[in-house]
C-alpha cells in the first residue's frame, strides 16, 4: 500500500507492507505529469514495515526510473532495515539523482535534503 502526497516538484511517498500493480496505477502517472509540469522531480520514498514488492511491480517501478534517470533530481530513501539501506546503493548507479538514505528517525532531516534548494 503506498500513501501519495505531492507538493510542487516533490513526491512524497510512504510505503507499508507489499506495493501493488494498483498503487503503481495511481503513482506512475503522477510522476509522469510531475516531469512533464517540472523536467525533474524529487522524490520522498518511506518505507514503513515495508515488504518490498510485488513481480509486475517492480517490473513498473524499474521501468519508470530507467526511463526517467535524467529527470529525477533527488531521492531520499527512508527506512529501518539493513536491505533497504543495500537498495539505496544499488540505485545509485542507474540514476542521475543523488540518492541518500535516512533512518526513519531522521524523517524531518530526510524531508528538509529533499525540498533543499542549492545556488
Amino acid at each position: 500500500m503506498i500513501s501519495i502526497q505531492v507538493e510542487q516538484n516533490v513526491i512524497y511517498t510512504v510505503a507499508e507492507e507489499k506495493l501493488t500493480n494498483e498503487d503503481y496505477d495511481r503513482l506512475i502517472p503522477l510522476l509522469q505529469e510531475k516531469v512533464r509540469s517540472f523536467g525533474a522531480i524529487r522524490w520522498y520514498f518511506e518505507m514503513n514495515e515495508f515488504e518490498g514488492w510485488s513481480l509486475g511491480a517492480i517490473w513498473r517501478d524499474i521501468k519508470f526510473d530507467f526511463k526517467n534517470a535524467e529527470n529525477m533530481e533527488r531521492i531520499a530513501m527512508v527506512g529501518n532495515k539493513e536491505w533497504e539501506k543495500e537498495l539505496t546503493q544499488l540505485m545509485k548507479p542507474f540514476t542521475k539523482a543523488r540518492v541518500k538514505f535516512f533512518e526513519l528517525t531522521e524523517k524531518d532531516e530526510a524531508k528538509n535534503w529533499i525540498r533543499k534548494i542549492e545556488i
